[in-house]
């Protein structure tokens, strides 16, 4: 069984709004094992949400969507589910009391307008909506040789929407599975150090839609995430699929790879410290405090980081700085990072005009890191050209794997 997943409003369309519904639905969607193809944002105008719904009708098996079941003029939702589905609308008398009550109990006026809420489809059943006024509506389209498609339309307001959710869809699409019902298991790895292509290279015929379990590769902010899906009739069918996947792109990608799921670069450097039971101090220059201030939102981050400095300008060379800053309160290990030169100068850590370009306009600079522990001072220098709003995450993240790496070694 297939998915699509419509938001329908002005506010969206126009990017005035964002669409966290649909993200929630697949998230939900994706938990009973329903994989969604399709998402569409549609605005609030008749012919064009009849034709999305037309669409979502003879390619979705199952479809959500959420918005435009309000009581004004704009919400079109209901109208035009019942054009794309060919049938009339009619009052469900029930959900008319339930409205009425709705406004009795807070002593409000009700208008002509909110009963307009209690339209359904023919052949539609009314969701109820245990905080709001306007109900749901759950349609089984028939489909021409086909199994027919199944819609529910639930309000845009989200905490309106996931009770009714809870409540009434995800039962209703449990039983509409019964057995046929399947378990999707995701496992995400994390690499950093290399680019997309690069690490695709490495993993021959591994990222192919064609074979199961699925692995995607999606790149963010340097982070590098490859993405394995499974499929089957239970979590541990799919483990026993993902398992020797995950093994293989681990072996073959060896320390590029630092974390799963939500674990960032400061996570494990976290987690190496804490294995050595080490602590670290930090100087920073070119990373303006973005470091300190990763390493310090690590969850008992006292554990590990015994704090830092943010200076303007390191008076001394980077290898020097990263021995001071270790001995100022004993730390086991010392990182400063000096600022940007034009990549091939001596580093020096020369300042810069504010930009962080030279005279000559844009140009490759150079950022010099060093760590100090008891065994010594290693250092390197850190290459960049990249769009001025990234360069302090992507040189502090290029810091921190750098220390990753060094307590690897």
């Amino acid at each position: 069984m297939h998915a699509e997943i419509i938001a329908v409003g002005d506010e969206l369309t126009s990017g005035q709004s964002l669409d966290t519904n649909s993200q929630w639905i697949a998230q939900r969607l994706d938990e009973l094992g329903i994989e969604t193809l399709y998402h569409s944002t549609v605005g609030d105008r008749m012919a064009p949400c009849v034709e999305v719904f037309r669409r979502a009708i003879a390619r979705a098996d199952l479809i959500v969507i959420t918005g435009g079941l309000g009581p004004t003029d704009d919400d079109l939702t209901r109208d035009a589910l019942a054009k794309a589905a060919g049938v009339e609308l009619i009052r469900d008398e029930v959900q008319l009391e339930h409205i009425r009550n709705f406004f009795a109990r807070r002593d409000w006026s009700m208008t002509p307008r909110n009963e307009r809420q209690a339209l359904v489809p023919v052949g539609g059943r009314a969701v109820r909506n245990p905080h709001g006024t306007a109900p749901g509506i759950d349609l089984e389209v028939a489909r021409l040789g086909r199994t027919p498609s199944r819609l529910f339309a639930l309000p845009g307001v989200p905490a309106e929407m996931r009770r009714m959710w809870e409540e009434s869809v995800a039962p209703a699409i449990l039983a509409l599975l019964g057995e046929r019902r399947r378990v999707i298991l995701r496992r995400r790895i994390n690499c950093f150090g290399a680019g997309e292509s690069r690490i695709e290279s490495m993993l021959p015929d591994l990222i192919s839609r064609d074979r199961r379990p699925t692995v995607g590769i999606t790149a963010g902010r340097g982070t590098i995430t490859l993405r394995i899906a499974a499929e089957g009739a239970n979590e541990d069918e799919c483990r026993a699929a993902i398992e020797p996947v995950e093994e293989l792109i681990r072996r073959k990608l060896g320390t590029l790879v630092f974390g799963v799921e939500d674990q960032r670069l400061q996570d494990a450097v976290a987690r190496l410290l804490r294995q050595g039971g080490k602590t670290i101090f930090t100087a920073e220059c070119a990373t303006a405090g973005l470091i300190a201030q990763w390493l310090a939102g690590v969850e008992n981050s006292a554990d590990f980081y015994q704090g830092g400095m943010v200076l303007n300008v390191l008076n001394e060379p980077v290898e020097q700085a990263a021995i001071n800053c270790r001995r100022q309160l004993r730390a086991d290990y010392g990182l400063a990072i000096g600022l940007p030169i034009p990549a091939g100068t001596d580093a020096k850590n020369l300042p810069l005009p504010a930009s962080g370009k030279g005279s000559g306009g844009d140009r490759i600079l150079q950022v010099p890191v060093a760590l100090a522990s008891t065994d010594g001072v290693v250092a390197e220098s850190i290459a960049y050209d990249d769009h001025p709003a990234l360069e302090r995450e992507f040189l502090a993240k290029r810091a921190l794997n750098f220390v990753r790496l060094a307590l690897l070694s």
